[in-house]
């Protein structure tokens, strides 16, 4: 039996509080607070600092999604930058090898598995076009400014140490499939790693790095219609995408106003439309009577959540459908500034390392976007020209007594908004820290088993085994069972802010700065 465990403090300010799932990027980000920049601009340069320093879980190659939230309360609005098919794909181009045969938590399989890895597999990236519309909407720096962490990073490289070794090591057959992937991330076709005793190494990676300078001085929309542009067309039809420079022209991200819902006297803000938001409103409005008066580390409310969850999820696939089963690898940043002003920004490649392509001519990985399709005719989220994903992405804003107090979301795929009702649940229901909540055992209610955290009580497996299927795990490393959450909080009685993130991965972070007042 296990008996170790791994703890990591909250981060306690009075300051900014940046939380991501770097170190270094956590770092970046709340640099730019101490220099007088607002949450917004800490957020963008979190994220672009992770797609150097993190490349396999998100980058300019992907898309995603983000919230701001005023800190006077007055607006959430929430931006939605997430990936697109092309309008040249069509559901003929992934011929099932299975038939139509399969449920919808085991879809058939495609044929060499074309939307899940390779050139085939790539939608168009929204990261870009997000990060700059955010940017020119709410925050105070550059384009160029924001820019230059990253390119610093990518000049310096990123770590390369046993984690790093890890990373590579899980994917070393797909990292093999290309050869500008593999001549970067492998040595001699095997993952780079660092000798017995020696201290971490870098890896550079100049060729990005001249395509974010590039980019900073062109303009972000460079990478769309300019030589950018150019290049990544060249370089995606040369491998069989369908990708064309109009597709990259006419992308532009969209901005909404947050769906929101009440819970326990607070609001729960998240972006509509196809991702977990919605559904992350739909379980906790379940919560909301069926967990009342039970407490929260309790097998009765261990039942409770795994219903709602799963309730959700039946509705999910009535309606929406849902993205894929295919592991889901993501980054997520939580940032409030001296202000008070919040950003909860999810961004991804899907998978991890995406696609696994890298591009020659940007250094940059692509995603593999096609995956979050069903691959079968005549279902919700089905492919289609131009079509917009189903999306597992979840972050959330919650206000109390009509301020931002809690920017919180999660990367893990169809763990993410199970993971954040808990969260959330164990914050408001619980009353605990975010400390506290983040090393509560959780269960996972994504697929047709619930997944059970070994460490939480006794009798909870048997409370949920009542209703549902059930397997006990261990909350590891990898694989990844109940998801990998980051928060940041602002106690307004107080004024003090506190940042979190996933204790058992050794590369998150909480950083705090300044900034903007």
């Amino acid at each position: 039996m296990q008996t170790w465990n791994i703890h990591k403090r909250q981060l306690e300010s009075s300051e900014g509080v940046v939380a991501a799932q770097h170190f270094e990027a956590a770092q970046a980000g709340a640099d730019v607070l101490k220099k007088g920049g607002n949450a917004m601009d800490a957020a963008v340069v979190t994220a672009l600092v992770l797609s150097v320093v993190e490349p396999w879980l998100s980058g300019v190659g992907g898309g995603g999604l983000m919230l701001w939230a005023e800190a006077d309360g007055s607006k959430v609005d929430t931006l939605d930058f997430n990936v697109r098919a092309s309008r040249n794909m069509n559901r003929s181009q992934y011929p099932l090898s299975g038939g139509q045969d399969g449920d919808w938590f085991d879809w058939p399989a495609v044929e060499d598995d074309r939307n899940i890895i390779g050139y085939s597999s790539i939608c168009i990236p929204g990261a870009v076009a997000g990060f700059a519309a955010a940017l020119e909407k709410y925050g105070t720096i550059s384009w160029a400014e924001a820019l230059e962490p990253a390119i610093a990073f990518a000049e310096r490289g990123m770590i390369v140490d046993w984690f790093t070794s890890l990373c590579l090591a899980i994917d070393l057959a797909g990292l093999s499939l290309y050869p500008a992937t593999a001549e970067l991330f492998l040595d001699n076709g095997k993952p780079r790693k660092v000798g017995q005793g020696q201290p971490e190494t870098f890896l550079p990676m100049k060729t990005k790095a001249k395509m974010l300078r590039r980019l900073a001085e062109a303009g972000p929309r460079d990478f769309y219609e300019g030589e950018i542009a150019k290049g990544i067309v060249a370089d995606l039809n040369a491998g069989g995408s369908v990708i064309d420079a109009h597709d990259l022209a006419g992308y532009q991200p969209t901005w909404a106003a947050a769906q929101s819902a009440g819970y326990r006297g607070r609001e729960v803000h998240v972006v509509p439309g196809l991702c977990g938001g919605p559904s992350l409103l739909n379980t906790l409005n379940t919560l909301e009577t069926s967990l009342e008066g039970k407490l929260v580390d309790s097998a009765a409310a261990a039942a409770a959540y795994a219903q709602a969850i799963r309730g959700t999820y039946e509705e999910r696939l009535k309606t929406m459908g849902h993205a894929s089963q295919q592991e889901d690898c993501t980054s997520h940043v939580s940032v409030v500034d001296k202000a008070g002003n919040m950003v909860s920004l999810t961004n991804t490649l899907l998978s991890r390392f995406g696609s696994k392509v890298l591009l020659p001519q940007s250094g940059m990985l692509m995603n593999n976007g096609m995956m979050w399709f069903d691959p079968r005719d005549g279902v919700p989220n089905a492919i289609a020209p131009a079509a917009r994903p189903l999306a597992n992405m979840a972050p959330a804003i919650v206000s109390s007594g009509g301020k931002p107090w809690l920017a919180i979301g999660a990367a893990g795929g169809r763990q993410i908004f199970p993971a954040l009702t808990q969260l959330i649940s164990y914050v408001i229901d619980g009353q605990m820290s975010l400390e506290e909540a983040f090393h509560a055992p959780r269960l996972d209610g994504s697929g047709p088993t619930v997944i059970i955290d070994r460490a939480a009580a006794a009798n909870v497996a048997a409370a949920v085994a009542e209703h549902y299927p059930v397997r006990l795990t261990s909350n590891t490393l990898h694989p990844v069972c109940f998801a990998i959450p980051s928060a940041v909080l602002n106690d307004h009685a107080s004024g003090k802010r506190f940042g979190m993130v996933h204790p058992i991965n050794p590369w998150t972070g909480a950083a705090e700065g300044g900034g903007y007042d």
